[in-house]
């Protein structure tokens, strides 16, 4: 993990197209602002993780059989 020091105002580059900047510090909350192509998602690592359980979910292999079974 890369760790940087940046005050309100400044930013740091992802690639040549995804820009994050700090906007705002208030005690230990920091509010970041991301500029990035609207093809790139962007998510709150807890809603990433739900996103990825509930796929995990849908593709269960389970349900894939029981369907085979419907179909003989």
């Amino acid at each position: 993990m890369l760790a940087l020091s940046r005050k309100k105002g400044e930013a740091l580059m992802i690639n040549n197209d995804i820009e994050i900047t700090i906007l705002e510090v208030k005690g230990e909350q920091v509010k970041i602002g991301i500029s990035a192509p609207k093809q790139v998602p962007v998510y709150r690592k807890e809603v990433y993780i739900q996103i990825q359980e509930a796929n995990k979910e849908a593709s269960n292999v389970s349900g894939v059989e029981q369907l085979a079974g419907l179909l003989g």
